[in-house]
């Protein structure tokens, strides 16, 4: 069966926590930078992503630290979540694989799509109708 899409910030902050545990100030820098700044994750936004995640499997509290007096909560993939990105690689792959068929006319089925059905009765030039 096949996996649900992953939505852009959930590909993001996974991608973000490939290399290494962070914070979720951490995350949201490097998600940020992976996608060219497409994707600006607010707080509220984030947050929510990672109890999802959390309770999805996908990432795991690793530590806390305290930086300047503020507690910094720490998360990291785990293996589950390393598919999870594995998956959504191999679905977008094959997206872009049949745009670039589609767009390159390399495709099976590029023809150009059918002019639509007219309803009803065609009238001839003069009588209503469009010439």
């Amino acid at each position: 069966m096949a996996s649900k899409p992953l939505t852009e910030a959930v590909f993001f902050v996974l991608l973000a926590l490939l290399d290494e545990p962070r914070h979720g100030y951490g995350i949201k820098q490097e998600a940020a930078a992976l996608s060219d700044q497409r994707v600006d994750l607010r707080v509220g936004t984030l947050y929510g992503v990672l109890d999802r995640l959390t309770a999805e499997g996908l990432v795991e509290h690793d530590r806390n630290e305290v930086h300047q007096g503020r507690l910094r909560r720490y998360y990291r993939l785990t293996g589950d979540g390393t598919r999870a990105l594995e998956a959504e690689k191999a679905r977008m792959a094959a997206n872009v694989r049949v745009a670039e068929q589609r767009l390159t006319g390399s495709g099976s089925d590029v023809d150009a799509p059918a002019a639509p059905k007219s309803r009803g009765r065609a009238r001839p030039a003069g009588a209503g109708g469009i010439a």
